[in-house]
This record gives C-alpha cells, structure tokens and sequence, in this order.
C-alpha cells in the first residue's frame, strides 16, 4: 500500500455522495439550531450525570455538529476520514437519547416511551450512513 492511498478517497456513486450531503446538510442544520431554536428541545438530551454545563454541552455539541457538517459538505479529499468522525460523533451522542428514554424527558415531539424507543434504532442507521455514504466502511474494509 502506497502513502497515496490516505489521502485519495475512495470512489463513491452518485447515490453515496448525494446521501453524504444530505448527511452534511442535516448536521450544518441541527447545529444551528443548537445554538438557536431548538436549543430548549436538546437540553432535554444531555444526561444529568454530565458534569458540565447542560446549556454548554449544547452549545459546543452544535459547533461540532457545524464543523461535521461542513467537512461532509466540503472535504471531498478526506471524506473517508471525516466519516470514520462523523460515525464516532454519533456513537458519542447516543447516551443522551437513552437518557431521555429513561428520564421520559419530552423533547422534539417525542412525548411517550414508545416514541422514544422508537427513536433509538436512527443513531445506529445515521452511524451507519456515516461510513457508508463517505466511502469509509469501504476504505476499511479493502484495506484490511
């Protein structure tokens, strides 16, 4: 394997990169709106057993979230490492998705356990679009 082949991407179709800005759009979006509109609906996220500041953990969640988004967006040249990023991201944030199942705390319209259970099961298909969509599980996978 040359040096090369960290720094080129692997070829990704049509439906992979249109899936990857979409990807990218939808975190640029929910980033913004940590800092703005529905910065209320995502304290209800963040566990009480974080020790920081809720409102801070929003806050810098949304930035993150921002930057995830735009380096979909724009970092075509090292989109297999932004999705490996992406993916851990989502891993990271998952624990505030069962918190809010397990404290029935009531946020984006989810309003009942059945609701938020039934939420659970998206982190794992956005991890999985993650790597997907940017090349990533591929990349991996044939350099193995």
């Amino acid at each position: 394997m040359n040096s090369n082949n960290t720094q080129s991407p692997v070829k990704t179709s049509l439906i992979q990169n249109i899936s990857r800005y979409a990807l990218g759009v939808f975190l640029t979006t929910a980033g913004i709106s940590h800092l703005t509109w529905s910065r209320t609906e995502f304290l209800a996220q963040v566990p009480p057993w974080v020790p920081v500041n809720a409102d801070l953990v929003v806050l810098l969640s949304g930035f993150v979230e921002i930057l995830l988004g735009l380096s979909l967006l724009l970092l075509f040249k090292y989109r297999t490492q932004v999705g490996w990023i992406v993916a851990a991201f989502f891993v990271l944030v998952f624990p505030g998705n069962i918190a809010q199942l397990v404290e029935h705390r009531n946020a984006f319209g989810l309003n009942s356990d059945l609701a938020r259970w039934l939420r659970l099961p998206l982190q794992p298909l956005l991890i999985i679009l993650a790597l997907w969509s940017t090349g990533a599980w591929h990349s991996w996978r044939s350099n193995k």
